[in-house]
């Protein structure tokens, strides 16, 4: 992990953006280990910002899409992540206990339809 301290001017900045933007001190261990690579580091940053800011989708729906995807991908440090902004966002216990329902039966469902190798009905093209 790269401490703010012991950063490049050029990881520093990244690091300043991301306190200022989500009106934080602190900088979670992705961007940390990220800054081995400042370039993928700043791409994914910016590419994030965009992403998830404001637009059609409100930001607590784009939040439970993250997290819905991240459960999907089992990983753990994006649920633990996102989870915790869905909840800054407004996300309740219900909500996350329905998202849950529905990415296992997407997941379910998805699986099935592959294994079948159900062809696509003309009506969904």
């Amino acid at each position: 992990m790269i401490e703010y301290e012991d950063a490049s001017a050029e990881v520093r900045t990244v690091f300043d953006d991301i306190r200022a933007t989500r009106k934080t001190e602190y900088i979670n261990n992705f961007w940390k280990a990220l800054a081995h690579d400042p370039a993928t580091l700043r791409r994914i940053w910016d590419s994030l910002k965009e992403v998830m800011a404001p637009g059609a989708l409100d930001p607590l729906t784009k939040e439970l899409i993250y997290l819905a995807v991240s459960a999907t991908n089992q990983c753990a440090y994006c649920m633990a992540s996102h989870s915790a902004s869905a909840r800054k966002k407004g996300m309740t216990d219900a909500m996350f206990g329905e998202l849950m329902a529905v990415v296992g039966m997407a997941n379910q469902t998805n699986a099935l339809a592959a294994g079948y190798r159900v062809q696509i009905d003309e009506c969904f093209r």
